[in-house]
């Protein structure tokens, strides 16, 4: 199982970013599929997840702003983020769950005050 992320950057607050995550070596359509982001010294957290049938949920501190969606034809997850903050600066990772923990590489969120 291979994830591979991207779409991170440097953003001003209020601004919008969309991450990707494409996953190879799993049948996709058949898991949930999460959003988590990590600050230095902080623990992961996880921000946002997707069923197999499309039902979502958010963690408090981005619902409203984030959507997090799939294309299970092109095997990826995304991550619609608006009206960032600056605390939403962190390292963002993809996460699977199929018989363990499987993460993509992170790609760094930087929102400027």
């Amino acid at each position: 199982v291979q994830l591979q992320a991207s779409g991170g950057g440097l953003v001003q607050a209020g601004g919008s970013l969309r991450l990707s995550c494409a996953a190879s070596g799993i049948n996709f359509r058949l898991n949930s599929m999460d959003w988590y982001r990590q600050v230095p010294g902080n623990q992961r957290e996880l921000v946002a997840r997707i069923s197999s049938s499309g039902a979502t949920n958010y963690s408090d501190s981005v619902k409203g702003r984030f959507t997090i969606s799939r294309d299970n034809v092109r095997r990826t997850l995304y991550l619609q983020m608006n009206n960032l903050k600056p605390e939403d600066t962190a390292v963002y990772y993809c996460h699977i769950l199929f018989r363990r923990d499987y993460w993509g590489q992170g790609t760094l969120v930087t929102v400027s005050s």
